[in-house]
């Protein structure tokens, strides 16, 4: 067993735990990226719609490029997230998020666009969703459902905060906007990444900040492994698939309404900008309530079921939205998608590490990336060709709703892997790791 440091045997204290560091970092990363780039993109492809005349089918393509790109990206991430130092990946990211917001700033046609979105996107994988995810679970195990609700609570506050992006274009104009909040972003992701590239191994710190004398009073969630997978052997589960399948149906709508929500809301129901980005900023606050919520049931009660429930809130709401033009159904979606995207997000990487364990995590995260993709590009896409076609949403908006119920079913056979793999054992995650290093 791996001796503790003797620092940490002597302040043994939960607040001391670096971890928790850890995780606080990824959530300011993450809301200084949900602010600019992930939720801030529908704000900037309004801009961009009004100033170039370019169609809604291009902008959501532009969003589908960025989660395609990502997927790509995953699968050899993973594999560097195992073999080398995560800061030093984290700052090749800040460099290139930083190149990507300038070369932004400057565009003048669909090839720069295109380029912009290219370079911010290396950056925002290498120094994002994966990595961050992938460093957190490495330090906990019982209250890895709360870290990770913690660090995505920054992609909700950034959400909440998009609307500054608005103004922002009002007062300096929207390159300056553009320019100067991704030079921020670059700078902090560079600092906070000296405290994302520690690892636990390092310090001798103990799983969840829990000496080993107290780790029987802290009870483990259902299905959470002594075993830990491969990547191949992971793939050859059914939960492996159930999971990145009902993951990618819930990205359907997620991916969609990041990306065409405040379009819809300033064609399809006549709303400005401003009050669009307003509305809009509404989702993440509600995502933040759910995510804290999400955190605290998931480290207690069952993970899928919570995530299978959420993904029937998300179709009610769009169907309610979209089908009564009315401000009460607007705020019945805005708080139902809000809540169901938090109570399912911390979930997705807690369900897989907790079913295949945290040696190979990364590569397993990267390679279900692959499959998410697929859904993730499909909706935006699809969603603002029926647009361009039938002149508003809601045909588009109404078949990803419906492809929220094959989530739900997904989710439910979910279950955990009965299949204890030959490779890793109870006895030493470490010795797992090392002995499949060369897991795919």
């Amino acid at each position: 067993m791996q001796q503790m440091n003797p620092v940490w045997r002597a302040r043994n204290n939960m607040r001391e735990f670096h971890g928790w560091r850890v995780s606080l970092a990824g959530s300011i990363i993450w809301a200084l990226q949900s602010l600019v780039w992930s939720q801030g993109y529908g704000n900037i492809a309004v801009v961009l719609e009004n100033q170039f005349g370019w169609s809604k089918t291009f902008l959501a393509f532009g969003a589908s490029l960025r989660s395609a790109e990502a997927a790509i990206l995953g699968v050899p991430l993973g594999i560097a997230l195992k073999r080398y130092n995560i800061g030093h990946i984290m700052k090749v990211g800040a460099v290139a998020q930083t190149i990507g917001f300038l070369i932004l700033s400057q565009v003048q046609n669909k090839a720069g666009f295109i380029t912009a979105i290219v370079v911010i996107t290396i950056g925002a994988t290498l120094a994002g969703f994966l990595t961050i995810t992938a460093t957190v679970v490495g330090w906990f195990e019982r209250k890895r459902a709360r870290a990770l609700s913690f660090s995505s609570m920054g992609f909700a506050i950034g959400g909440v905060c998009a609307p500054f992006m608005v103004w922002g274009f009002r007062l300096i104009g929207w390159r300056w906007t553009v320019g100067i909040a991704g030079t921020i972003l670059g700078i902090f992701v560079w600092r906070l990444a000296e405290t994302m590239g520690v690892r636990r191994e390092e310090t001798g710190e103990p799983v969840d900040g829990i000496s080993p004398s107290k780790v029987s009073e802290t009870p483990r969630a259902e299905g959470v492994q002594d075993a830990h997978f491969t990547t191949s052997e992971a793939v050859r589960t059914h939960s492996f698939w159930m999971i990145a399948l009902g993951h990618g149906a819930a990205l359907l709508v997620v991916s969609s309404v990041l990306t065409l929500l405040p379009l819809y809301l300033t064609e399809d129901r006549g709303f400005s900008a401003g009050r669009a980005a307003l509305i809009a900023g509404f989702v993440p606050l509600f995502q933040f309530i759910g995510t804290f919520t999400g955190g605290y049931l998931g480290d207690r009660f069952n993970k899928r079921l919570i995530a299978g429930v959420a993904m029937l809130m998300h179709g009610s709401g769009l169907l309610a939205m979209v089908y009564f033009d009315t401000w009460i159904t607007i705020g019945v979606f805005v708080v139902l998608h809000g809540l169901a995207w938090g109570l399912r997000g911390p979930q997705m990487a807690a369900l897989r590490a907790d079913y295949f364990g945290s040696s190979s995590f990364g590569p397993i995260m990267g390679l279900s990336s692959l499959i998410i993709t697929c859904f993730a590009v499909t909706g935006p896409v699809l969603a603002g060709y029926l647009a361009d076609r039938t002149g508003d949403f809601q045909l588009g908006f109404t078949i990803l709703s419906l492809g929220t119920i094959a989530g739900f079913i997904f989710f439910v056979f979910a279950t955990p892997p009965k299949r204890i793999p030959a490779s890793a054992t109870a006895a030493s995650a470490s010795a797992s790791a090392s002995a499949n290093r060369d897991d795919l």
